[in-house]
């Protein structure tokens, strides 16, 4: 990151204690956002109209700095469907990936750009435009550098968080939204790494490599739209990366590759020099010569030569084998490997990471999206994907602009006793309301899996106890039934019920689905909560157990 963020680290903590004396000066917020992107702006909006107390940081003079530089070639790769044939604004949003939620018609993607996929300056635009007509508070040039805890019992979470900019300046608020999404790219460590470009900073003027061998290490998105920009100059494009690429339309994986950058795998197919190489990247080492070529060779006949020989003399695989894909020396190597989370401004005492490999890219966080190891610390965004990686669109605008609007009305639940918004119909309609909410909505069509529509029997013959019956999709895919209890408010697991009540005996709560469904009567009424996130999707089946 800069290199104040660099500093906090021993000397970090040696400013924190000297600046613990004007702690009381200090700016204070119920709720600090950190980043001015699309889900920073999302949840900020939210906050807003509820009328919180709230406050964003961007290091950066404008919204969605990051749209100002990336994707490097300026193409979007979600799509903006203008017309779908309906009306139905909540269908619509099925096919508009790259609008945020609003109450105003005026802040939908469509009045923005016309090409079905995007420029990403219409991006930036549409962003700046969201902040400013609705008003959002927004701090633009403060660069949070430092994050940390400070207990106090009087705290919404018992501690607040505590917040140190660029010029010193601290604030304090008792929840903490980090929507900064995945900035650091991902490096892998091995001899002769240091000769890669980085699709951070490659040129992206295809005349700068006419008539060049290309290797480009990586084989998502990033690695394909770089292939791209440079498919008709080059001599050849070969693309080397661990396992072989995977194709949205085939996994029905957004993250994978999307057609629009896929014409390298024609010219590979069709055999037109190009390729496509598999192999780990940590079994292999770039040599260069004395001409500035670049060649690969295996990493153990690196570690076999002497070191003090020259990059000529270091034995390479076509050597001893003329078929070995590699054999032709490279001009550049352009390194496409992804982005990580940047956990350097974060104090260890949050523990946002466990050191695992996944853990490096994304936080450690709940279901709920909020961090497994700071109550009140939720993450958003593209750096909340860990909770549906590969399943659902949670790592995309079209999907996390629902479960930023799932933590929000978390945390009106538990801070300011708000309800979770709900309908109510007559029983009569429940099968008529399911289809339509089936046909209609976006959130659940996007984030299958995640988000679930919950629904109340409620029983007149039984009025001081109703139950929620909702089938909700474990971590490992299985379904779990959970019993929900409207009276207390909380939710109790199948297994935990039977255990109590001594199994399903006549008159114990953990009746099963078929004979509590007799008792409701066609004088019952159905209350619908809509787009809820269910507790407890990862991890154990029930948030309150561990079964």
């Amino acid at each position: 990151m800069s290199l104040c963020a660099a500093l906090w680290g021993p000397l970090g903590l040696l400013l924190s204690l000297a600046l613990r004396p004007a702690l009381g000066t200090h700016t204070k917020r119920d709720y600090c956002v950190l980043g001015a992107g699309p889900a920073g702006l999302q949840m900020a909006a939210f906050l807003h109209r509820a009328g919180r107390d709230y406050e964003v940081f961007e290091r950066a003079p404008a919204p969605g700095s990051f749209f100002t530089r990336y994707p490097r070639h300026r193409k979007l790769i979600s799509i903006n469907k203008r017309y779908t044939g309906k009306d139905n604004a909540e269908f619509n949003l099925r096919h508009d990936w790259n609008s945020l939620l609003s109450h105003d018609p005026r802040l939908l993607f469509r009045h923005y750009s016309q090409a079905y996929f995007p420029d990403a300056g219409d991006m930036v635009r549409y962003l700046r435009d969201f902040a400013d007509r609705l008003g959002l508070r927004v701090q633009y040039n403060t660069n949070i550098v430092h994050v940390t805890l400070e207990k106090d019992r009087r705290a919404w979470n018992g501690h607040y968080f505590i917040l140190t900019n660029q010029k010193g300046q601290v604030y304090q608020c008792s929840v903490l939204l980090v929507a900064t999404g995945l900035s650091v790219p991902n490096q892998v460590d091995f001899p002769g790494s240091e000769h890669a470009e980085g699709y951070e900073s490659v040129s992206v003027d295809p005349e700068d490599f006419v008539g060049q061998n290309v290797l480009i290490l990586g084989r998502g998105n990033s690695a394909f739209e770089t292939a791209e920009n440079i498919l008709g100059v080059t001599n050849f494009i070969h693309m080397l990366s661990r396992s072989r690429v995977r194709l949205s339309w085939a996994t029905h994986y957004v993250g994978d590759l999307r057609a629009i950058n896929n014409g390298l795998l024609d010219t590979y197919q069709l055999k037109s020099l190009d390729g496509l190489l598999e192999s780990d990247l940590r079994d292999l080492a770039i040599v260069k010569d004395a001409k500035g070529k670049f060649h690969i060779t295996l990493k153990f006949f690196l570690e076999e030569a002497n070191a003090s020989q020259s990059a000529d003399a270091i034995p390479l695989p076509q050597d001893d084998n003329d078929n070995f894909a590699m054999r032709v020396a490279y001009d550049r190597v352009i390194r496409c490997l992804g982005w990580n989370f940047d956990f350097s401004i974060f104090n260890q005492s949050l523990r946002l990471s466990s050191g695992s490999e996944f853990s490096r890219k994304y936080p450690l966080i709940r279901a709920s999206y909020e961090s497994k190891g700071s109550r009140g610390l939720f993450i958003l965004g593209t750096a909340s994907h860990s909770v549906d990686y590969r399943k659902s669109a949670g790592g995309f605008i079209h999907g996390f602009r629902y479960t930023v609007r799932a933590v929000h009305r978390l945390l009106e639940r538990r801070h300011h006793g708000i309800a979770w918004p709900r309908t109510e119909h007559p029983i009569t309609q429940l099968t008529d309301s399911i289809v339509r909410r089936v046909n209609e909505a976006s959130g659940l069509y996007q984030m299958f899996g995640v988000l679930a529509d919950v629904i109340l029997l409620k029983d007149e013959a039984r009025r001081g106890q109703s139950l929620f019956w909702s089938w909700v999709p474990s971590s490992q895919g299985q379904l779990v039934l959970l019993f929900i209890n409207q009276e207390s408010g909380g939710t109790e697991c199948p297994r935990r019920t039977q255990r109590r009540t001594g199994g399903n005996r006549a008159g114990g709560e953990a009746r099963g689905p078929q004979s509590r469904a007799r008792t409701v009567s066609q004088r019952g009424s159905m209350s619908l909560a809509r787009d809820a996130q269910p507790r407890g999707t990862r991890g154990s089946p029930c948030a309150q157990c561990s079964d």
